[in-house]
């Protein structure tokens, strides 16, 4: 729905399925009955998931006619797009394979591509839509540092080319639309530091030289270009593990112009970690609950000195919890976002609270979307049914919003 502060969805990348029968099938049965809750009289917007498959179903004219005939008579629209996952979400083991294929690849080119054709079908007139994307790659994908640059150059060299796609877009039919890149633990781009020294010292200059001999355009239109279609996906649960200071990245990116295509509004896992080691071992236990096997779930610890420790994966973090010198644990387990108190572990929901109340103030983009997808592999205690849960994070939201 749009409020003052911007449209407000939630992901559909927590419905499992990955055909398009199977994603249309999960928005039917649990969207009509979440809008009559949250916004029963005005338009509500849908942040859509598709996997590479559902793609390819829904590039069909006929199927997309039938999707926005039912949107048509839902009352409802589609703004944004979640194009990190490319294959199963849900019933497989995901873990780093949510990068593959990764931006050194065609794959991952042509998917997005046909995610961008879709959402210029599915936008409303006059709407600004924004797909969001994994931050190249994988880090440990890559052993040295050599491997590592000549990886980012050939995904920056593909993510220019989805610019200039989106540059014809916009002057060939009138439709703006831009790429979201999503910073997380272990991408190839973790944090919002590193997000703006790719933009400005690689993805700026590569740009230069690509888009102004392949468009015949100037430099500086270029660079426009880029700033137009080249967005940050501001995942709040990812800079919170990263202890990132959310008022200076925000303000940083808006020095320099870069823009924020998406706030994901999402909470991760934290507990402080006492020096007791009876009081610790019960702390490691309550995080232990939340080893799954599907997802990655990265753990950043802080030292007493303030300097980060980051661990690949929740068993890594678990087999390290009695190093006396961390005083706290950040993991990457996205909890409902209206859940602070997890018993022993609390959420980052606080930094939701700060950046809404930013985006309040002073809006710095039109796209809000919760994105809680671990609802099938949550603990018990977590668990309500589905679409009260999805009613229950958007209210939530709505309330600091509003």
């Amino acid at each position: 729905m749009k409020l003052a502060s911007g449209h407000l969805s939630y992901c559909t990348n927590i419905h499992s399925g990955e055909s398009w029968k199977d994603h249309f099938d999960a928005i039917k049965k649990n969207f009509p009955g979440i809008k009559k809750q949250i916004s029963p009289e005005q338009m509500m917007g849908i942040g859509l998931r598709l996997s590479n498959s559902a793609s390819t179903d829904l590039l069909d004219p006929n199927e997309v006619q039938v999707f926005k005939t039912w949107l048509n008579d839902n009352n409802a629209y589609v703004f944004t797009m979640n194009g990190f996952p490319y294959g199963d979400f849900h019933h497989a083991i995901v873990k780093d394979q949510v990068h593959a294929p990764d931006w050194t690849s065609e794959a991952r080119f042509e998917y997005t591509i046909r995610l961008f054709k879709i959402l210029a079908e599915l936008l409303p007139q006059g709407m600004e839509g924004g797909i969001s994307t994994s931050p190249l790659s994988y880090r440990h994908w890559f052993p040295t540092e050599e491997l590592s640059e000549q990886a980012k150059k050939t995904a920056t060299h593909n993510i220019i080319l989805v610019a200039e796609e989106l540059y014809k877009f916009k002057m060939e039919r009138g439709i703006r639309m831009h790429l979201d890149i999503e910073p997380e633990p272990d991408g190839m781009l973790e944090t919002g530091a590193e997000f703006i020294a790719w933009f400005e010292n690689m993805l700026i200059p590569m740009a230069k030289s690509i888009l102004s001999e392949r468009l015949q355009i100037s430099e500086s239109d270029a660079e426009e270009c880029i700033k137009e279609h080249i967005c940050l996906c501001y995942d709040v649960c990812h800079f919170a593990i990263g202890y990132e200071q959310h008022s200076e990245i925000l303000e940083q990116l808006d020095k320099k112009g870069i823009r924020i295509g998406k706030i994901q509004i999402s909470a991760a896992l934290k507990a402080d970690m006492p020096e007791d080691a009876n009081s610790r071992a019960s702390i490691a236990e309550a995080f232990s609950k939340y080893n799954e096997p599907t997802y990655l779930h990265q753990v950043v610890a802080r030292n007493a000195d303030r300097s980060l420790i980051r661990y690949r994966d929740l068993p890594q973090a678990l087999n390290d919890s009695q190093n006396h010198t961390v005083n706290e644990w950040r993991a990457h387990f996205h909890v409902p976002v209206f859940a602070e108190d997890l018993g022993l572990l609390r959420s980052t929901q606080s930094d939701i609270v700060d950046v809404l109340e930013i985006q309040k103030n002073r809006p710095f983009t039109d796209h809000l979307e919760v994105e809680t997808y671990t609802w099938e592999v949550l603990p018990e205690t977590l668990k309500m049914p589905i679409d009260q849960s999805i009613i229950r994070e958007l209210n939530w939201v709505k309330d600091i919003l509003e």
